[in-house]
């Protein structure tokens, strides 16, 4: 079974055209140059930064709720282009200036779907981190957002920017491992434990508008400014950190949508710590035709498989895909490589300048990770965490986006939200 109706309607071109599209947008000259705000930039942000200068964009505006990390980016946006962009701490101040025309997002998850809407809302193109969401219900208010008000949303998969994916994918389309019956994705990255440490709270660090939606606890320094993907409240383990990335490309190559049935067990092993998401974890999604992805989870040492620590392998009736060390190959059944026919690879402008193309044309088909993408990338890793959280296998339909006869499962497909930092239901 191919992606579901209500899936097929989202991601094509006429019903984003129907939905009033995104051909409402400012006509950029040849000359003019796409103004970006670049919101959270302590760590991927610093690369958003970077790679929309690099692209031909001007960095106007930066935001962030720490204000040592905002003032040495902005010092540093200054010496390479000439010019010191605004400043703001608060995202709902800064999508209120008409001078900016993509606000880009690498905040910590629990704040990206609601940054994009609110940018969406003020009449910005965005392009928004991995994962496109914290939970499954705000990735389709994303997803809604975008069509309702008429704007490019990209996801920050980069993969679907990557000529060498880009022709793999063509290459499946075309059946060179004939009917693909099995997807397998591999996130091997070796993560620690989390050393307890309590230094004092930094004083120009707003710790209040860093959790945002997300419930309220107090100030610990392990949280910041990375060890937050580990807790539930903001994070969602290796499986929405860097497990998306693969994910994204077992939902390209699949084709299926998202699962009907998934189950994952696992826990955090090696060490005791504060930690509250896997270290180990095995996923198994299947989908409504009986095909099935196996998604595995190892933080700790571990050898690798067909080369690669971090990587995809596809299965088909005639033969397999693996992807090692950024080789992508194709091989039959007895494991003999399937070379390519042709040497013209699909064209691309990497990532940030795909995306600046897609703000410029605004054209449906320039946009390589849609909405859409991003949150059937991103749904896939919620419902593996959700099995694993209660800790059993879980039914879900994929047309209403909801688990069958599970109350309780169906609780965490949303969060509750903090006042004044609520998600708008869009869809």
């Amino acid at each position: 079974m191919d992606v579901t109706r209500r899936q097929f309607l989202g991601s094509s071109a006429a019903a984003v055209i129907a939905a009033g599209g995104i051909t409402r947008g400012k006509v950029f000259g040849a000359n003019d140059k796409i103004r970006v705000a670049c919101v959270g930039i302590h760590g991927q942000g610093k690369t958003h930064i970077e790679q929309f200068i690099k692209a031909g964009a001007e960095v106007v505006a930066l935001c962030d709720v720490d204000r040592t990390v905002l003032e040495s980016r902005a010092a540093k946006v200054k010496a390479d282009t000439g010019k010191k962009p605004k400043l703001y701490t608060d995202v709902r101040d800064l999508v209120e200036n008409d001078g900016i025309d993509v606000v880009s997002t690498a905040t910590p998850n629990h704040w990206h779907s609601l940054v994009t809407i609110l940018a969406c809302q003020a009449g910005k193109d965005v392009y928004v981190e991995k994962p496109i969401s914290h939970n499954i219900w705000e990735g389709r208010q994303v997803v809604a957002a975008a069509q309702k008000y008429g704007r490019v949303v990209q996801h920050g998969t980069q993969n679907r920017s990557n000529a060498k994916w880009m022709r793999a994918i063509q290459r499946m389309r075309e059946g060179v491992i004939g009917d693909i019956f099995m997807a397998r994705a591999l996130c091997y990255k070796r993560r620690d434990a989390i050393e307890p440490i309590e230094p004092p709270k930094p004083k120009r660090f707003n710790w209040n508008l860093w959790q945002g939606p997300a419930q309220e606890r107090e100030f610990r320094p392990i949280y910041v400014h990375y060890n937050w993907h580990w807790f539930w409240e903001w994070g969602n383990g290796d499986l929405g950190n860097q497990g998306v990335h693969q994910m994204d490309c077992v939902v390209w190559g699949m084709n299926k949508g998202l699962p009907v049935k998934v189950y994952s067990t696992g826990g955090r092993y090696g060490y005791k710590d504060e930690g509250e998401t896997a270290n180990t974890q095995v996923c198994t999604y299947t989908y409504a035709d009986g095909t099935v992805t196996v998604f595995e989870v190892r933080g700790r040492g571990t050898n690798d498989e067909a080369g690669t620590k971090v990587g995809n392998l596809f299965y088909g009736s005639k033969g397999y895909f693996s992807e090692a060390d950024g080789k992508l190959k194709f091989y039959d059944l007895e494991g003999k490589e399937i070379p390519d026919t042709t040497t013209e690879m699909p064209a691309t402008d990497g990532a940030y300048g795909n995306f600046l193309k897609a703000v410029r044309s605004r054209k449906p088909e320039d946009i390589p990770a849609p909405a859409l993408a991003g949150h059937l990338a991103a749904a896939h890793c919620h419902l593996g965490n959700t099995s694993y959280r209660l800790g059993r296998s879980l039914q879900f339909d994929p047309e209403k986006e909801m688990f069958v006869g599970d109350d309780e499962a169906n609780q965490m497909l949303k969060r509750n939200y903090r006042k004044e930092f609520e998600v708008p239901q869009l869809a």
